[in-house]
């Protein structure tokens, strides 16, 4: 089955939920022109790392996200990998995931499970608990969050799923511009799936972001890749070729589990 990918590259206005709302229902317009199966946000595109002032523009239970998402899936009718917003919940300030498919129903979400200390996420944020598993027209996929992609075991816990495609949304800083791509194309090849990675352009009072989403097969060959400015990333995958991939290097059937 053959899918059509759009990744949004926003830039992103730091704390400024309304006008980051507005700046991806253009991308989103825009995007729909070329039909895409598929669209997909960076991480926290509503308010950027603008961590200290979450208590104030984090949405309780990201509701204003999910009529966001629904109602953009419905009109475009194209599953939505909504990035990831700052979500309030008993647990406190989750950085989440939202899932919708084409129809406008929720299909899933995650909660970022790997607080990055670097960017003082542990002292804002809440850790998620659960996996980011998901089904859109019937085929297996997994969202992960940015710092994520450095724990291989965490993203091996998934594919071992049968997912045959890791949707990975980010703020990935220019300075580690190298680790970003050399990580997802290892966790592309390792796990012999497809990787879609969405990051976002632009900068903010303490970083510049790396943009250089990516789309990349189940070979670790690079599809399409952005550059660093505001942009949207468009490609086809088929997902026939994760089948094609495990059964000519069966690298699951070769696990040693046991001795691990």
């Amino acid at each position: 089955m053959k899918f059509k990918i759009a990744c949004l590259q926003m830039d992103i206005a730091f704390g400024n939920p309304e006008k980051n709302y507005a700046a991806a229902s253009l991308m989103i317009d825009r995007a729909s022109s070329h039909n895409p199966d598929v669209m997909v946000l960076p991480e926290l595109w509503t308010t950027g790392y603008d961590l200290a002032n979450l208590d104030g523009t984090a949405e309780e239970e990201a509701q204003k996200a999910r009529v966001f998402f629904h109602e953009a899936a419905v009109k475009h009718q194209t599953h939505f990998i909504g990035g990831s917003v700052a979500n309030k919940t008993e647990a406190g300030i989750e950085n989440t995931m939202l899932i919708y498919n084409k129809n406008g129903n929720f299909a899933g979400k995650y909660s970022k499970l790997h607080l990055f200390q670097l960017m003082d996420e542990h002292l804002y944020l809440a850790a998620g608990k659960e996996k980011g598993l998901f089904s859109l027209d019937g085929h297996n996929f997994a969202g992960l969050i940015c710092y994520d992609i450095r724990f291989p075991e965490w993203v091996r816990a998934h594919a071992l799923q049968d997912v045959e495609a890791l949707f990975i949304v980010a703020e990935w800083p220019i300075q580690r511009l190298e680790h970003w791509r050399a990580l997802l194309i290892a966790r592309a090849i390792e796990n012999q799936c497809f990787v879609i990675a969405c990051n976002r352009a632009g900068a903010d009072p303490n970083n510049t972001f790396a943009g250089h989403s990516m789309i990349i097969g189940p070979w670790g060959d690079v599809i399409a890749e952005g550059g660093e400015g505001e942009e949207i990333l468009f490609a086809e995958i088929d997902l026939d070729q994760v089948k094609e991939a495990r059964s000519k290097i069966p690298i699951f059937a070769d696990r040693r589990p046991e001795l691990y």
